[in-house]
């Protein structure tokens, strides 16, 4: 890899850490670059997935007060995510290089989209959220009112969507930030910023479980990664998700946003031009 490239890789590495902070999709910034530098993609993938792992890592310990309220309740959903994001991983390892040539620009897309309406589309779940909730409140009265808060995360209701989201996350790794805080906000009627800890330690699970896949894949099977770029983006990643617990309640999502839009769609730009 050129000095210039690992710059730049090492540079989205931090800015994808602040980002994974506050609104997840951090890798929309690093993945694109790899893929532009001509990594093919199932390479991109697991060596972004690797390295990025790190930045997890760094963010959950800028929230670990928050995550240490939370977490006697998130056991459930902590093992669906594990066995979930290990299944999308492995989808990941059995994928040809060629249908992956296809998915994962689509899949880019999908991602950059749901950066760009995630307002939109949470606002549409809140609705639908809170009339079901009113007509299970007009059944049954006091079903809820004396429910725990820690405990919506362990409903079944929660817990299945949360399962699916993981394996698009061990799959993908790409805004999978996004879907936990829209799924967790709005499966607990909880806001965003008290879900947001949550959201970050399920993220590190899935990372870290579907790193483990692809560590063992390449050295049982050959699975290729480049470790240069693993390393380049772990130090990056490790360094904005320890300051990015502060930057992110500084910084605008408005301006995080725009710059992950901006660099995903140069990034893609050069892949196919």
């Amino acid at each position: 890899m050129e000095p210039i490239s690992g710059v730049l890789l090492f540079s989205m590495g931090i800015l994808a850490g602040i980002i994974n902070s506050a609104v997840g999709s951090g890798s929309l910034l690093t993945l694109p670059v790899l893929l532009a530098l001509g990594i093919p993609p199932g390479v991109a993938v697991r060596t972004n997935t690797i390295g990025m792992m790190f930045a997890s890592f760094g963010t959950v310990y800028g929230f670990r007060k928050e995550i240490a309220r939370e977490l006697p309740h998130l056991v459930p959903m902590s093992i669906a995510t594990i066995v979930f994001s290990a299944l999308g991983s492995v989808l990941l390892l059995g994928a040809s290089t060629r249908a992956l040539d296809f998915v994962i620009p689509v899949l880019i897309v999908f991602a950059l989209a749901l950066v760009i309406f995630q307002q939109q589309i949470i606002r549409v779940l809140s609705r639908w959220s809170s009339r079901s909730k009113t007509v299970e409140t007009q059944v049954e009265p006091s079903a809820e009112l004396h429910e725990p808060v820690g405990s919506v995360y362990r409903k079944a209701g929660l817990i299945a969507p949360m399962g699916l989201a993981a394996m698009y996350g061990g799959f993908f790794t790409a805004a999978q930030g996004i879907l936990y805080m829209a799924i967790l906000g709005v499966g607990t009627g909880r806001s965003f910023k008290d879900v947001n800890p949550a959201k970050n330690f399920l993220s590190m699970i899935v990372n870290v479980t579907a790193a483990a896949v692809y560590i063992l894949a390449f050295f049982f099977f050959g699975s290729a990664v480049l470790w240069i770029g693993v390393v380049i983006l772990a130090c990056g990643g490790l360094l904005g998700g320890v300051v990015g617990a502060r930057i992110a309640k500084k910084v605008s999502n408005h301006v995080l946003k725009a710059v992950i839009v901006v660099v995903a769609l140069v990034a893609l730009v050069r892949q196919f031009v």
